[in-house]
């Protein structure tokens, strides 16, 4: 290789490492934590039970989704604290104490829904109990963060984010009448009555989670801890234009995916389970299942693996937003970059939220009742939340010149008014 072409190669790498694609993480990994098997099985269900007609919510969701997880991730960069520790400078501790109290009872019935349909969907493939399925998942998803530097443990987690790709992946194996599905994107025949209305309230409180708010503004502040000489952009601005492109490249691209992905499975039940008269899934393992006969073994594989993955990314976010949230809070050291001995109230939280969530498998409560009350609760929580997030990410006391723009916080109030309604349309009967 000639010394010409040696430093053109060594030019272009340069350029791709500096280029904001090649620095995607936090946006990344929370849009795939999106879509944990919980959310698999809402999606599931509004593809078998509408068909191609609940295909718009992912069109609106995205937008909505990314505006809000991109103040997020601009709250941790620019003022180098987690969202917890913000809400703590700024308002009154009854907000955060509602707030963080609320997030880890709904992140551990969440985690005990996710590792349920984990433990079901390994036994489908493998044949071996459920249960202790689960419990190799819970120990496996528990050693990883407690034992492995974020620096690695990051690199982990992108590489599952491709077990999405497996729902693409099923949309070769069935007929997809695609000239109908783009009509039904844009133009759905749907009577919004009230089981759909059910349903578009479930798809948008999967898409627009709590958890995801404190998990990527707190990873935001991981990535910059791990960076020897980074500051706070409110301390040092000199990399602001650079790392404020990055995040809207991160959030954006990682928002798209996860939106992409939710399409997909809405699409592949509503070709398969829809079409064949299926119209009711309760866990995405029973999707899974139900794909089987429909679709074939290899499409039924694909499912089944895409759960498992995506599993692996969300058990861990959900497990560990509550504990960057509470620890925060209480004002103890807190990090995926610490060891466990450094920060035992950190990895104490994540290791309480995974094992409480074990337990729930071996006892009367039943893994889909667990999901429901979690989404009561983040259905109850995501509202003012939200409108906390827009305030931080508008207050210049706060942000100082690195304010939200006008177009993302409108925006954020656009999704938060959408949240209100699914979350009043949660409580009514019928």
């Amino acid at each position: 290789m000639t010394t010409r072409l040696r430093r053109t190669l060594a030019t272009v790498w340069a350029r791709i490492k500096e280029h904001p694609l090649a620095r995607i993480g936090p946006g990344l990994i929370t849009g795939v934590a999106d879509d944990d098997p919980s959310g698999i099985a809402t999606y599931s269900q509004a593809g078998a039970q509408f068909g191609l007609n609940m295909l718009w919510t992912m069109p609106v969701a995205l937008p909505l989704m990314a505006a809000v997880q991109s103040m997020c991730a601009r709250i941790g960069r620019v003022t180098g604290k987690g969202l917890a520790a913000n809400i703590k400078e700024a308002f009154p501790p009854i907000v955060l104490r509602s707030v963080v109290l609320s997030l880890l009872v709904a992140n551990v019935l969440n985690i005990a829904a996710d590792v349920a349909a984990m433990g079901e969907v390994a036994e489908l493939v493998t044949g071996v109990d459920r249960h202790l399925m689960t419990a190799v998942f819970v120990v496996v998803t528990l050693l990883l963060q407690v034992l492995v530097p974020y620096h690695r443990y990051v690199s982990f987690l992108k590489w599952l984010t491709l077990s999405l790709l497996a729902y693409a992946a099923v949309l070769f194996t069935v007929h997809v009448p695609w000239g109908q599905v783009a009509a039904r994107t844009f133009w759905p025949t749907l009577t919004l009555d009230s089981a759909a209305a059910a349903v578009v309230v479930g798809v948008f409180g999967t898409t627009i989670s709590p958890y995801l708010f404190f998990w990527q503004a707190s990873e935001e502040v991981e990535d910059l801890q791990a960076k020897p000489g980074s500051l706070a952009l409110i301390i040092d601005g000199r990399e602001a234009a650079t790392e404020l492109r990055r995040i809207r490249w991160d959030t954006w691209s990682g928002m798209a995916y996860s939106n992409l992905t939710a399409y997909f499975i809405i699409l592949a039940t509503a070709v398969t389970l829809h079409a064949a008269g299926v119209t009711h899934i309760e866990t995405a393992a029973e999707a899974a299942s139900a794909l089987r006969p429909l679709a074939g073994e290899f499409a039924f594989l694909v499912f089944a693996v895409g759960i498992l993955g995506v599993g692996l990314i969300g058990v861990p976010v959900l497990a560990g937003s509550g504990a960057y949230a509470l620890c925060e809070a209480m004002g103890w050291k807190w990090g995926l970059e610490r060891t466990a001995t450094d920060a035992r109230g950190f990895y104490g939280v994540i290791a309480v939220s995974v094992l409480a969530a074990l337990v729930i498998q071996y006892s009367p409560i039943s893994p889909m009742r667990a999901l429901f009350w979690s989404a009561v609760i983040n259905g109850v929580v995501a509202v003012p939340l939200m409108v906390v997030v827009i305030l931080l990410a508008s207050k210049r006391s706060v942000m100082q010149r690195f304010t939200a723009n006008r177009y993302v916080l409108a925006l954020g109030w656009t999704a938060t008014a959408v949240m209100a309604i699914a979350a009043v349309r949660m409580f009514m009967p019928g």
